[in-house]
């Protein structure tokens, strides 16, 4: 199959990396460093071993980009309402599959309302990735991806994709959608607002007792909003094990930390916003992480201001 990706940076480049260098058909949008990776290359640090593509195939513009089978959105979704209906809509006449590698609860719906007719699947990546330096992303840990159908009729196509990660060196899954979006928010609506409220790392907020205890209260408040909400399959040995895994990641600042870090939009909206308000909708009140997001969005504002 043939892959676009659009938003080249820590995810993208990374998951389209790997599909590259696994001899797959991959394209590449890029803009800010165009111009370093066509004359160098895309290098991958990667704790799976690393790698170096000499030639990715590489565009300024989707316009310019062939027909894909699957499109790859790892954009941050503070641009999708500016920048999506420009970038997506030139690859679209061949009805590919668009997988939405993004962050919180929302982003699906609100992107089929602007793509009608797309099919849409949802990526949640278990990943610790950073784009260091133009051309080079530095993967510490984890790596595998689940994939969710949000609007596909192609089932044969989403499989494929599937095969294609896993003989990639990638562990993928088809998972249901709903379930598999809240349990990454069970992570990402904690972590992400804590390191930047904190200004701190994973490690260090887990390493004192009152912050860890806070985080786990987070997701608890995670956990009964999705049961709220319907989701099956979740509870709270799924915080436990959140709380396990990230004790044993690298010390870790999420993308929020870096766009804070680097005064770049945080993503409030749909990690925060968006499944508070649905919770709240039923019935179902998360008053921890409705403060946190009351927090975050005084600091963004400052930050930016």
């Amino acid at each position: 199959m043939r892959y676009a990706i659009i938003g080249t940076g820590a995810i993208g480049a990374y998951y389209g990396a790997k599909l590259a260098h696994a001899g797959n058909d991959v394209h590449f949008l890029l803009h800010s460093d165009y111009d370093y990776v066509k004359e160098h290359g895309l290098q991958v640090d990667s704790c799976d071993g690393s790698f170096h593509l000499d030639a990715p195939q590489v565009y300024r513009s989707t316009a310019d980009m062939p027909d894909a089978d699957v499109v790859i959105v790892a954009l941050k979704t503070t641009n999708n309402s500016r920048l999506l209906p420009e970038l997506l809509t030139p690859l679209l006449h061949t009805d590919p599959t668009v997988l939405l590698i993004q962050n919180g609860i929302g982003v699906e719906a609100d992107v089929q309302k602007m793509f009608p007719k797309t099919q849409i699947a949802a990526g949640l990546a278990f990943i610790c990735s950073a784009k260091s330096e133009p051309g080079r992303v530095n993967h510490q840990c984890y790596g595998s991806i689940n994939i969710g159908n949000y609007s596909c009729h192609d089932t044969a196509q989403l499989k494929r994709l599937i095969a294609d990660f896993d003989a990639a060196g990638v562990k993928a899954a088809e998972v249901d959608y709903h379930e598999a979006r809240w349990k990454k928010a069970v992570w990402n609506m904690p972590f992400n607002g804590m390191t930047v409220a904190l200004g701190a790392q994973t490690d260090k907020i887990l390493a004192n007792a009152a912050t860890r205890q806070l985080i786990y209260d987070q997701m608890l408040e995670v956990i009964g909003a999705a049961q709220a909400l319907g989701v099956k399959g979740l509870d709270s040995t799924f915080a436990d094990k959140m709380i396990e895994s990230t004790l044993q990641m690298t010390p870790y600042s999420p993308s929020m930390k870096l766009d804070y870090d680097f005064h770049r939009p945080m993503e409030i909206e749909y990690i925060y916003s968006h499944p508070i308000a649905e919770a709240r909708a039923v019935g179902f009140d998360m008053p921890k992480l409705a403060m946190l997001e009351a927090e975050l969005r005084f600091l963004d504002a400052k930050n930016r201001g």
